[in-house]
């Protein structure tokens, strides 16, 4: 019994360091020595100010026009990016993973410094992925879709580019956006569908 304790352990520790290792190269491949791109730079910085600004001038949009259908779809949307923000900073605080140039000082090169906190998820790609998704289901229109995921994508690889996260990290994160916004989307349907019943029941 121990002896096959001691396999399974085995392979896990090698399939665990074989993950790493495919992780570093990767990110090795894309952070430049002097990761200084204004693109990417770019699409790091508006991360939260987007995500938290889309919703927000959705309600103030929808609050002015009197628009309820617009409102749930902000509530919607911003719904989302806070559970997603909740979410990505329990798992930081549980796996508790080193950011790369912490483990990899010499092969990974951060722009600007270092931010604080934990690697894994990556905050600004699960807040980016559950924006553009919460938009695509509010509103089904490939010219928002698109874009959004095309932003939400450029956020995700500005993240590798700049030295803060490994790719998995990354694809963490945009798991963690992307299921909480179709979470947020669903329980905000079952709530304003209840109170839509109420009204018309009385």
């Amino acid at each position: 019994m121990n002896k096959i304790l001691s396999v399974c352990i085995g392979i896990l520790l090698t399939q665990f360091v074989f993950a790493q290792n495919i992780d570093i190269n990767i990110l090795k491949n894309i952070n430049p020595d002097h990761p200084n791109n204004i693109i990417w730079r770019g699409a790091t910085s508006s991360a939260y100010p987007v995500s938290i600004g889309v919703p927000a001038g959705l309600w103030l949009v929808a609050t002015i026009q009197g628009n309820t259908t617009l409102q749930q779809k902000a509530y919607a949307v911003g719904s989302g990016v806070i559970l997603s923000a909740g979410v990505a900073e329990l798992l930081k605080l549980s796996v508790n993973r080193a950011r790369p140039y912490t483990t990899y000082p010499q092969l990974i090169h951060p722009f600007d410094g270092t931010e604080p906190g934990y690697s894994l998820p990556s905050g600004h790609v699960s807040l980016a992925f559950a924006n553009a998704t919460g938009l695509a289901l509010s509103f089904k229109k490939w010219y928002i879709t698109v874009p959004a995921f095309a932003w939400a994508t450029a956020v995700g690889y500005s993240r590798l580019y700049l030295g803060e996260h490994y790719p998995s990290d990354v694809l963490i994160g945009a798991a963690v956006g992307t299921g909480s916004a179709w979470l947020s989307h669903w329980l905000t349907e079952k709530y304003f569908q209840k109170k839509k019943n109420r009204q018309l029941e009385k």
